[in-house]
């Protein structure tokens, strides 16, 4: 009896009735259909996940004409988890990462109107990935993005407006983009708001809430202050949390927490931010908090070192593992 009301009230939820229509839409050519039934197949959300299927309707939806279903195929592409879809393919198997057809899609997905392809487009541009460095070019389709209501690309705006690299140069401008990101709680936005506060660039300098906007870039926003360690927004922004680990390190904004900031340090090392590995391995070297732990402070400037960051190259070494 429990079960068969289980089974009822799963078929009567308005979220799996909607999945019924948009499969039904789907199957009739309505593209837009197609790629929000995608969006829900890859986040198994209020539907069993599955990312095979998910890759075909966005690749359906951006044959239809859908720019962002363009866009997460490219995602796909561009991070290897695209499933194979030769009929000989091992069943389970993903392609083999492919950078310059994930560009191509987003190039496809920007040119039908897809904002999110416009913002990624927009940073292979910023970064010189695969196509000539332009900052006018990649500040030209952030701002695209951005007017069409991608509050990713607004925040992608403000270090070009700051610096004026790529368009004039626009402190207000670039305060206007953070702001407005930050509100949509667009993690990178707040980040880059709390820069704005650090250095006193468009705002009076403070400590305070350049620490909020960097902890609001990072942590769960369901967390509270004293929960014994941090539990981290699932679409945290890395540099955001170093900032926020760097503010609770050397008290700067809010009360000084050595474990808190090494919890936070640890997490964005494994995340491959250099200085976050080095500043960890700093805290464990000198028993900065609960303990100190040589081992551990080896560790973390080996991946600092190795990820780059120069300072660490002439820290201890790990022991040799006999």
């Amino acid at each position: 009896m429990s079960l068969a009301l289980i089974a009822l009230a799963s078929a009567c939820n308005p979220e799996n009735q909607k999945a019924k229509q948009l499969t039904a839409s789907c199957d009739t050519g309505d593209a837009k259909a197609c790629y929000d039934l995608g969006e829900r197949l890859e986040a198994g959300r209020f539907i069993l996940r599955d990312r095979g299927r998910a890759a075909q309707l966005f690749e359906k939806s951006c044959t239809g004409g859908v720019g962002n279903g363009c866009s997460n195929l490219g995602v796909m592409t561009l991070t290897g988890s695209r499933p194979k879809t030769s009929p000989s393919a091992k069943k389970g198997g993903n392609a083999k990462a492919d950078t310059a057809e994930a560009i191509a899609l987003f190039r496809k997905g920007c040119d039908l109107g897809g904002t999110k392809a416009c913002t990624r487009l927009g940073t292979f541009y910023r970064r010189g990935i695969r196509v000539t460095h332009d900052d006018a070019q990649a500040a030209a389709l952030f701002r695209k993005a951005c007017d069409g209501g991608d509050f990713v690309g607004c925040a992608n705006l403000v270090p070009l407006y700051v610096a004026g690299e790529g368009v004039t140069q626009d402190i207000a401008v670039a305060r206007d983009f953070a702001q407005r990101s930050c509100d949509k709680d667009v993690k990178p936005g707040c980040m880059e708001l709390g820069k704005l506060y650090l250095n006193g660039t468009g705002f009076t300098q403070n400590d305070s809430i350049a620490a909020t906007m960097f902890r609001k870039s990072c942590v769960d926003p369901e967390a509270k202050e004293d929960e014994p360690y941090v539990r981290f927004s699932a679409d945290r922004d890395t540099e955001g949390c170093f900032q926020y680990a760097k503010a609770l390190e050397l008290g700067k904004g809010l009360r000084q927490n050595y474990d808190r900031a090494l919890d936070v340090y640890r997490e964005m090392c494994e995340d491959r931010h250099a200085e976050a590995c080095f500043r960890g391995g700093e805290l464990y070297d000198k028993g900065a908090g609960s303990y100190r732990s040589p081992k551990q402070a080896a560790n973390m400037f080996k991946e600092a070192c190795e990820l780059g960051y120069a300072p660490a190259c002439n820290r201890p070494k790990p022991a040799p593992v006999t």
